[in-house]
């Protein structure tokens, strides 16, 4: 297992600097930068000006020449500093990715906590109510875009019920009530979403195990259905559906850019966002760089995961 783990987290090294990589290329491609975003409309700006904006900030420079600079401070720790704000992105993530980090874990436990039971449901009780009630959910939670859910939530616990507040944040040390709070529409809005997905492979996974000779050995045997169901088939069905989580997860980041703006969040999606709108180089390229990382870091998770939940699986 530790071999394995070592070599997953070498191979992590060449997919981070192939994301960064891609990052740094990609806002260079977009017209106009930060210095033009600057100046605006100004008519008064001579093109001297211009180019001593751009020296200052170092974009005259070579583009692999920037990205060597970048990434040779990224590998010291340092992500640079806005170039519309002076401030450390290193210290702005850092302050942003406890809001995102949160959103994430509390979708995921809303899909999972979703997701296990009407998967369950619908695989033991296959052609039956709670089979159909569960492909309903389904099919309506993967035909609604999470951002389109967000509104309508909004639209009915917040405008029409008046029970949660449609925006904003409250960080959970200052009150962990009013916190949960403005937390629970975005991480249903993500959450629902997720549990659709999850649950539609969570039934297919059982209806297989399900069909297997030692699950018909084990009723034969005299156990309960519950039994059958809870303790023999169930663990060997979470394979695929752990597969799917993790990789779910990389979704869970990316909607979270669209969420936390719907919502009003300061995590890093909207960080990204920000810096997306102001061409503010080292603001997006951090924030992906740290997205990417996170996402690396749970497949990796992942992984291990296999072994603990089926024994036959092991790393040399």
């Amino acid at each position: 297992m530790l071999v394995f783990l070592g070599r997953r987290i070498v191979l992590t090294v060449p997919s981070l600097l192939g994301v960064a990589v891609i990052v740094f290329l990609l806002m260079r491609f977009i017209p106009g930068d930060v210095v033009t975003g600057l100046v605006g409309d100004a008519q008064d700006i001579s093109p001297e000006r211009l180019a001593e904006l751009r020296r200052m900030f170092g974009l005259d420079l070579p583009v692999h020449v920037q990205f060597g600079q970048w990434i040779t401070a990224a590998l010291q720790g340092d992500l640079g500093s806005s170039i519309r704000t002076g401030r450390s992105v290193a210290l702005d993530l850092s302050l942003r990715f406890p809001v995102t980090l949160q959103l994430t874990t509390m979708s995921l436990l809303i899909a999972l906590a979703l997701a296990f039971p009407i998967g369950v449901m619908a695989a033991r009780y296959r052609g039956r109510w709670p089979d159909y009630l569960g492909s309903a959910f389904v099919l309506i939670g993967l035909s609604i875009p999470n951002f389109f859910l967000g509104i309508l939530l909004i639209l009915l616990f917040s405008l029409q019920l008046g029970w949660l507040p449609p925006a904003g944040y409250v960080p959970f040390a200052e009150s962990p009530v009013e916190n949960l709070r403005r937390m629970v529409l975005p991480s249903l809005s993500l959450g629902l979403i997720l549990a659709a997905a999850t649950a539609r492979i969570m039934r297919s996974t059982m209806l297989e195990v399900l069909g297997r000779d030692y699950v018909r050995t084990a009723r034969a045997k005299g156990l309960t259905e519950r039994t059958v169901t809870l303790r023999h088939a169930l663990r060997n069905a979470l394979i695929p559906v752990v597969t799917v989580v993790g990789l779910q997860f990389g979704s869970l980041l990316g909607g979270a850019v669209i969420i936390e703006q719907v919502f009003s969040l300061p995590g890093i999606g909207r960080y990204a966002l920000e810096g997306i709108n102001l061409r503010d180089y080292p603001m997006v390229q951090g924030a992906v760089l740290v997205i990417a990382a996170a996402f690396v870091l749970v497949n990796l998770l992942v992984d291990v995961i296999y072994a603990l939940i089926d024994p036959r699986v092991r790393y040399g």
